[in-house]
């Protein structure tokens, strides 16, 4: 009506409203996996309960197995009570299993293929999901050419009218650079690249997504978030857990491939990024891409990377085998499972600074954290003894599993003598706010049903994450085998001599 009054509780600038998704049918594929059992389904369980699906959605899963409808709603029963992360409600239950449906079949599957297009029409009609289809492919990055072509064939990809269409693709996207480029292609020519999602879930977690807050809504912080302050950046994922049941899939892809082009690179980008114009998907991966645009390698790859192997050793207890001893591993494989990089982002904030990226497994602990470490002062008020006990200050993110901000510095011991120690200054989600930190992904899948894309990197930032790994993984094929560590150690000697060469040391997270 014209002159009509807006009703302020409709205002999409509003923060109290959350958002939530419209009508949609969410297609999975590989819903019989680690991953859809352990994760995703308990996650749109998760976004039902929190009242972030509307009525209208429907939930179709795709395998090989032989079942029917009421089969894959009890799987899907049993994933959500082992795993979800809200308490179990009959009523939300009852409502998203009745928008379940299950297709059997082959990916190579014409037939099947047809059948599931028949299935998302039904549910436009059953439940009024008006049309509206995006296909999760957790599946191995091999097999995604042929469900997308099948997923074209089929008119599945084909928008009508005002419906959308779009598709979610795992990591990792290829295994280099060509590889990632000919997926891309693939997917491009089916897909426009709006329609594209590349899920890093270490982007969905609140912390990772308050690297951000933390910089830019603080004046405290961006001053000294510089070379004039910073000495290096230490990002660190730390597993404690071998291989288990992925060494199909992780032997010849190895930890640098398996976390560091994507996870331990993202979040590069996101400390060393300048200030976006705003909080917009183009304006953020803006500036990642010019972060990572900006990285440089070292000249000598042989003394600024370090990879390793675990051996068998004691963890949380119990005697564990070596990487070579693990079933379905080669004796003499030659992928690594730690690996270590030092690099330099060449801007005028960071030149001269370091960043020092690592990851393994059976480390000492399960971690993920950001350290910024500030240069030392020169304490000539002070004399040696009195601050022998104390470190660089350091800012640390911690990304998981305590998720949450520490601030270390120095303060006077207690007492009649002049003595400085580290102290620290810790903020924690789960004491600071009520509510609970969602998984990420439930924020992930919530963003794709909804089509908001800022934590999904676009190809433009999966090519330069190739470009900066690619040639460190020629040298490491010339460089013969990965060096053993001890199973509940912290690495291979060859990763702490990286950084004793530049007089520094890994952090004990």
């Amino acid at each position: 009506m014209p002159g009509a009054v807006p009703n302020p509780l409709r205002d999409v600038l509003d923060r109290r409203l959350p958002r939530i998704a419209g009508p949609s049918v969410l297609v999975l594929f590989g819903v019989t996996g680690d991953l859809a059992r352990k994760k995703l389904l308990p996650a749109i369980y998760d976004l039902a309960n929190r009242g972030l699906l509307p009525p209208g959605f429907g939930l179709v899963g795709f395998a090989r197995r032989d079942w029917a409808h009421q089969d894959f709603a009890q799987v899907a029963h049993e994933a959500v009570r082992e795993h979800a992360r809200t308490p179990f409600r009959e009523d939300v239950w009852r409502q998203l299993s009745e928008g379940m449906r299950f297709v059997p079949g082959e990916l190579h599957d014409d037939d099947a293929f047809d059948k599931l297009a028949d299935t998302v029409r039904e549910l436009d009609a059953d439940r009024g999901t008006g049309g509206n289809y995006a296909f999760y492919l957790s599946l191995p990055p091999k097999l995604f050419p042929t469900v997308v072509t099948q997923l074209k064939r089929s008119g599945l990809a084909e928008s009508e009218e005002h419906a959308w269409r779009r598709v979610v693709i795992e990591k990792p996207f290829g295994h280099d650079l060509k590889s990632a480029q000919d997926l891309n292609a693939v997917v491009d020519d089916v897909f426009p690249p709006q329609s594209v999602f590349r899920i890093d879930h270490y982007l969905g977690k609140e912390t990772v997504q308050n690297l951000m807050a933390l910089r830019f809504a603080n004046t405290l912080f961006e001053p000294i978030w510089n070379r004039s302050y910073i000495d290096h950046v230490q990002i660190t994922m730390a597993e404690d857990i071998g291989v288990g049941g992925r060494a199909g899939y992780y032997d010849g892809i190895g930890a640098a491939r398996d976390v560091i082009q994507n996870h331990l690179l993202q979040l590069l980008a996101l400390v060393a990024m300048e200030e976006p114009l705003s909080f917009t998907a183009d304006a953020i991966r803006a500036e990642k891409e010019k972060a990572l645009s900006a990285v440089e390698l070292p000249e000598d790859l042989e003394t600024a990377t370090a990879r390793g192997q675990y051996a068998a050793g004691w963890q949380g207890g119990a005697s564990v085998v070596g990487y070579l001893e693990e079933e379905g591993i080669p004796s003499d494989s030659t992928t690594e499972t730690y690996a270590a990089i030092k690099l330099g982002v060449n801007t005028r904030r960071w030149a001269g600074v370091p960043f020092y990226l690592r990851t393994g497994k059976r480390l000492g602990r399960r971690v993920t954290e950001v350290a910024l470490v500030f240069q030392r002062t020169a304490n000539r008020v002070f004399s040696h003894t009195a601050t022998e006990e104390q470190g660089a200050n350091s800012l640390v993110i911690r990304v998981q599993p305590d998720e949450g901000v520490t601030l270390r510095f120095g303060s006077k011991v207690p007492g009649a003598a002049m003595e400085v120690r580290d102290v620290s200054m810790d903020f924690s989600y789960g004491e600071s706010f009520t509510e609970a930190s969602p998984e990420a992904y439930e924020r992930l899948i919530l963003d794709v049903l909804i089509g908001d894309p800022p934590l999904f990197p676009r190809q433009e930032e999966v090519e330069l994450s190739w470009r900066i790994l690619d040639p460190i993984e020629e040298h490491w094929v010339k460089a013969g085998r990965p060096e053993q560590y001890e199973s509940g150690a912290w690495g291979p000697k060859s990763a702490h001599e990286l950084l004793a060469r530049d007089g520094r040391q890994w952090r004990r997270p």
